[in-house]
């Protein structure tokens, strides 16, 4: 009924195209409108001012030949004060707009190594924004935002990628526990040096209580028995440290028999022995 009588709506967010006798005669703004057909007024079509995004993946190759899948989102949408240009301009915008960033991003990225493709993608995003607001602002369109929002290896690069950190990583660990174990190797060599010289302390504490043992020794049994010898005492002090010797050898040996001289002479014989051996082994 409104087309009858020449009544013509325009939604929101959408202007309308107006010709008459197919000559562009003006841009209608959103509302109710009168077009009397019959002195040939139109509507020749709608343009959409709604912001639009395109997905554009182009494939091309970096600097250092590694392939790569560019994936570029691109928003856009016509300008209102534009809109003649925007709708008799161009027959296909999304192609349009997808020439350009195949143009932008292969003359980029074969610049750039494939790391630095990565660390610069705001770069590439905004060289490719930059020429198609300069391509589309005469074509009607404005340039909303354009995004970088992928960068795609082939899978075998990939899959060499992720080997080449794994490898690296298992370097780094092979020397942490290296050097772990040089800090547990020299921990553990400090600990054995600082047992043997506590060790060696000990012994020599041991050797001078002996020592003061046997002079206090000496020096009570010549107050208390009159007329002995300080080689006498001695004497008994060596027979009494080897029978001790032995008594320890037959209790903590494997052997079940010890042979020793025995006569009324002997424990002389022993002494004589041990005087003797100390005697050779200590010259005068």
């Amino acid at each position: 009924m409104g087309q009858v009588l020449g009544l013509v709506q325009v939604d929101q967010s959408t202007v309308a195209i107006k010709e008459t006798f197919g000559k562009f005669s003006e841009v209608l703004e959103p509302g109710c409108h009168f077009l009397p057909w019959c002195i040939g007024q139109q509507i020749s079509g709608y343009l959409s001012l709604r912001v639009r995004q395109l997905d554009v993946r182009c494939e091309t190759k970096t600097k250092d030949n590694v392939f790569v899948t560019v994936v570029a989102s691109v928003q856009y949408r016509a300008l209102a004060d534009k809109a003649s240009d925007a709708f008799y301009k161009l027959s296909n915008t999304r192609e349009q707009i997808q020439s350009y960033v195949f143009d932008v991003i292969r003359a980029t990225v074969p610049k750039l190594d494939l790391d630095d493709a990565f660390e610069q993608k705001n770069d590439i995003a905004k060289a490719v924004e930059e020429e198609l607001e300069k391509a589309m602002s005469a074509y009607g369109y404005e340039i909303v935002q354009t995004l970088i929002v992928d960068i795609e290896p082939d899978d075998r690069v990939k899959r060499a990628m992720n080997e080449i950190n794994a490898a690296a990583r298992m370097r780094v660990a092979a020397s942490e526990k290296a050097e772990d174990e040089k800090i547990l190797q020299i921990k553990k060599a400090e600990g054995e040096a600082e047992s043997k010289y506590l060790a060696g302390v000990g012994i020599a504490r041991q050797r001078q209580a002996i020592v003061d043992g046997l002079r206090d020794s000496v020096l009570a049994f010549s107050e208390n028995v009159p007329g002995t010898t300080a080689k006498d005492i001695m004497d008994m002090v060596l027979v009494t440290q080897y029978f001790d010797t032995m008594k320890e050898i037959g209790a903590s040996s494997k052997s079940s028999s010890v042979f020793i001289p025995h006569g009324p002479g002997a424990v002389k014989d022993v002494a004589a022995q041990i005087r003797d051996g100390l005697l050779q082994a200590n010259p005068q």
